[in-house]
């Protein structure tokens, strides 16, 4: 049976970072347009701030849908998934923002990370005030083995300069797949 948490305590907090991925769900506001769902992963790129706050490093990708909700209505939550041991799922449900990596307070926000990887293709930090914590079996989880992280992500935005991605965000990253603008 599921429960619900007042906070991520110690338990839980173990239990997140013991996750080699985790996956983001957001949507834009009102009855039309597409709820997102992206996998994440890379140790080192999410993290505990607070028994009510969490953030993760966001990557240029070949979307922006997180942002763009984010920014048009806050809605996100952050699901979890035991591929090995004891089956658990927890789900973070809360209010996201993020830090672009052009805003002033980046390098701020990037510094509560204590072992991020390569940060070279980090567009932004997405913070999250967690306002429900929540378990549920997990039962019909697959149990799989976790062989390694892929570098791809990072071997690819090595090879971008600056500019680069300053133009990969106008050009790939200006606006959701429903048009609400990124940034």
């Amino acid at each position: 049976m599921g429960k619900v948490y007042p906070e991520i305590d110690g338990r839980l907090r173990d239990f997140i970072a013991a996750q080699p991925v985790f996956f983001v769900a957001t949507a834009p506001s009102g009855a039309e347009g597409h709820v997102n769902i992206s996998p994440k992963g890379m140790r080192g790129t999410f993290v505990v701030l607070g028994p009510h706050r969490v953030s993760y490093l966001d990557y240029h990708g070949s979307g922006a849908e997180t942002l763009a909700h984010l920014r048009d209505n806050g809605r996100i939550t952050l699901m979890f998934c035991a591929f090995d041991g004891p089956p658990k799922i927890v789900r973070l449900h809360g209010r996201g923002s993020s830090v672009a990596v052009t805003e002033e307070t980046f390098a701020d926000r990037l510094a509560e990370f204590p072992e991020p990887p390569d940060v070279h293709g980090v567009r932004a930090v997405i913070t999250v005030d967690v306002e429900r914590v929540s378990d549920s079996c997990g039962y019909a989880v697959p149990l799989m083995d976790y062989r390694a992280e892929r570098d791809l992500l990072l071997s690819s935005h090595s090879r971008r300069t600056a500019d680069d991605l300053v133009t990969y965000r106008a050009t790939r990253n200006a606006a959701s797949i429903d048009g609400l603008p990124v940034f």
